[in-house]
């Protein structure tokens, strides 16, 4: 026989009752004042409603939903006068120092028409003068908060289909930040070999069509993790960009600092969950501090935190992977090497690059055979040192770039790409 909570309260927040409990009065005055205005917006049996699953991302979601016009809201008014009531910040534009005037959650009382759900972050003030903020939630039930964290956790899915977010590690916690799609990478432009190539872009494909109806079809847990990793410039960013262009799932980026402990952890992999499926990018994914490192691999063990994830890590220095990271499965379940790029590629790159026509055939295989070794990036310097020398004296020259970049190259690989021994997989 199923049994349900009474919903008798002995202390309302109605009732003034400082003599006996003057403390409590303290804090329900604050919410007395909140429910009457309520009241005045719609009457009805307001009730506090605890959802730490909403509240936890409250600012970074509900904020941004609010500004970018995804969420209908209403302001009934600002609790406190001796809190802000108006916001100054940074503009976004990258057009020097500009300032502009925007909403903040901060101080409001927030109502949401559509669900009749009001939401506000409260500050208690003590007897030392200090203070802490609590957000918390208005409706006239459970049911209805429910229905506007679902509400909430797919409009921001949605938006995030259309943009990159960040999420960067800071000494204030996890900040998060949001950027448009830049030039699209296509799957045409990723210089590595065929068959690792297709099996990258056929597992992604795979696990995103039909919200991942093969795996329940093979009974499958519904996660994926590969590790990228090569000497840099070799294209593994480009790989990536590729992917993540390239499928219709939100992209998140997880820029691990110094700062990065175990609870930044939690909190990402917390947001990242609940947008899933979804790409998760660990990108220099070696740096993460040694401390933390224990506490990550534990949640890359949790079916339920990754439930839905694909995760792509990489790193230019593989050697410093821990083993661990590697050598369990259902953590990075591939690896594969990106290397520097065959002759074929390098020929076929270098005609690519050369939009103008500069080169004939006999000076692309001359710097073919001259280039073994240089990553793609370098092959973009040496085009462009090219290019500049046609551009202003009017002569192909390349050979004194080739060996410049050829001894950079035998400098950044001296001791690390070029040593005998295991790297932890």
């Amino acid at each position: 026989m199923e049994q349900h909570m009474k919903k008798t309260i002995l202390f309302p927040i109605s009732d003034d009752i400082r003599e006996k409990l003057p403390y409590y009065e303290d804090f329900a005055t604050v919410n007395r004042h909140i429910v009457n205005q309520l009241n005045e917006r719609k009457q009805q049996d307001w009730q506090v409603i605890h959802a730490e699953e909403l509240i936890a991302h409250a600012e970074s979601v509900i904020d941004d939903l609010m500004k970018k016009g995804k969420l209908r809201y209403e302001s009934l008014g600002h609790v406190y006068g001796v809190r802000p009531t108006g916001k100054v910040e940074r503009s976004d534009s990258d057009n020097g120092f500009n300032l502009r005037v925007s909403e903040s959650i901060e101080n409001q009382l927030l109502y949401f028409p559509d669900f009749d759900v009001a939401f506000t972050q409260l500050l208690y003030f003590v007897g030392n003068g200090t203070t802490w903020p609590e957000f918390q939630l208005f409706a006239s039930s459970a049911d209805k908060v429910k229905i506007f964290i679902e509400e909430v956790n797919h409009l921001q899915r949605e938006m995030m289909k259309t943009t990159i977010t960040y999420l960067v590690d800071t000494d204030n916690g996890v900040e998060k930040k949001s950027f448009e799609h830049g030039e699209k990478v296509s799957r045409v432009d990723v210089l590595i070999e065929d068959t690792m190539k297709s099996d990258i872009f056929r597992t992604i494909d795979e696990f995103f069509k039909d919200d991942g109806s093969f795996y329940k079809e093979y009974g499958l847990p519904y996660k994926r993790g590969i590790l990228l990793y090569g000497a840099p410039g070799n294209g593994k960013t480009t790989l990536v960009r590729s992917i993540t262009g390239s499928t219709s799932a939100p992209v998140i980026y997880w820029q691990i600092t110094e700062h990065t402990g175990s609870y930044s952890v939690q909190e990402v992999f917390n947001t990242v969950a609940r947008m899933a499926p979804a790409i998760l990018v660990i990108e220099d994914i070696d740096s993460m501090p040694e401390h933390t490192r224990s506490s990550f691999l534990n949640t890359l063990d949790g079916a339920r935190v990754r439930a839905g994830l694909f995760i792509i890590g990489t790193t230019n220095y593989p050697e410093k992977i821990d083993p661990a990271l590697i050598n369990r499965a259902g953590r990075f379940d591939s690896t594969y090497e990106i290397p520097s790029p065959s002759p074929e590629v390098r020929r076929n790159y270098m005609m690519k690059l050369d939009k103008k026509g500069l080169f004939n055939d006999e000076q692309l295989d001359d710097m073919t055979k001259r280039t073994g070794g240089l990553s793609v990036s370098q092959l973009n310097e040496l085009y462009m040192s090219v290019a500049l020398g046609f551009h202003y004296e009017g002569t192909i020259e390349y050979d004194r770039r080739i060996k410049d970049l050829q001894k950079q190259h035998k400098r950044s690989t001296k001791g690390n790409w070029e040593q005998e021994g295991s790297i932890g997989f």
